[in-house]
């Protein structure tokens, strides 16, 4: 289409944006869509494969190990990512398209949730198979805490990435949930360093524990890496979204979203490859529900 088939002046927002936009590139101003950008074809592929590959390889180590719910949440997880970059490997076909910009908001911006929940399950089975006499709380307890709290962030986000999207991202309401959700994301994170650094001081600390290995060493370096991967992630989509989805100088940056979203993301997934429970202890079964075998668990020496 020729530049004087463009239009002229912005029309209405109901005709840039939502399920019955009519804007394309060819007829609107790239600078008009809300990220103001058309997202990068190369680098969202990359970012589909990589998730796609590690989606797999925790299906596999789950199955080998028989670690049912770190193997579910990270499947989910993963999942998640897939089809949010689908979602914008949709948008880089057309910025102003409805399913893509959908897509992207609720699942790239709660997937994270779910690998949260796979480090709240490895605090679990890892107190209980080193000392959970030392552990100032049940591991079931921690386990219930935590996984509550990522149900809570998920619902708040789901819920106002879809308030966001159903309002064309006009939606105050829609942003305070999501961020809500996000702010409520890294204060349970925090939570979770301070329980397992607290635990970890009990174990050094104490007479009656044997030294660790230097493969549980390595594991637990992993592990706070991807820690701390998702909770840098969080900050930055926090103060993202902070700003909204209009008039955000952060939003539009697109280089800031691969590097702080998908590679810190990415880094943490493939860091719980390395620090994979069923790698940690090999004959541990994860706590499926808060049965006797986890009030009477065989430490593993």
């Amino acid at each position: 289409m020729s530049d004087s088939q463009m239009l002229s002046s912005r029309p209405p927002d109901d005709y840039i944006f939502g399920p019955h936009a009519n804007c394309t590139l060819e007829t609107c101003d790239i600078e008009w869509s809300t990220y103001k950008y058309r997202p990068s074809l190369p680098a969202n592929i990359v970012m589909l494969i990589l998730f796609t590959t590690a989606w797999n390889i925790h299906v596999f180590l789950g199955i080998r190990w028989k670690t049912v719910w770190f193997m579910n949440f990270m499947m989910i997880g993963c999942g998640s990512e897939i089809i949010g970059y689908i979602g914008r490997i949709l948008m880089w076909k057309n910025p102003f398209g409805f399913p893509g910009f959908m897509l992207q908001v609720i699942f790239i911006t709660g997937g994270p949730v779910f690998f949260s929940a796979a480090i709240y399950i490895t605090l679990s089975v890892t107190i209980e198979q080193l000392a959970p006499q030392l552990s100032r709380l049940r591991p079931v307890i921690f386990y219930w805490i935590f996984i509550t709290a990522d149900i809570i962030c998920i619902v708040l986000q789901a819920s106002g990435g879809a308030l966001s999207t159903v309002s064309y991202g006009a939606s105050e309401t829609g942003v305070k949930l999501a961020l809500a959700g996000l702010a409520a994301q890294v204060i349970f994170l925090f939570a979770f360093s301070i329980c397992f650094f607290d635990y970890m001081i009990r174990y050094y600390k104490s007479n009656s524990t044997p030294p660790m290995t230097s493969k549980l060493r390595t594991c637990f370096c992993f592990l706070a890496l991807a820690f701390v991967c998702i909770f840098g992630r969080c900050c930055y989509r926090c103060y993202e979204l902070s700003q909204g989805y209009k008039n955000s100088t952060v939003i539009t940056n697109e280089s800031l979203f691969i590097g702080l979203e998908g590679a810190l993301i990415l880094v943490a997934v493939f860091a719980l490859i390395v620090a994979h429970p069923g790698r940690m202890f090999r004959e541990a079964k994860e706590p499926a529900e808060p049965t006797s075998e986890l009030e009477s668990p065989s430490a593993e020496k």
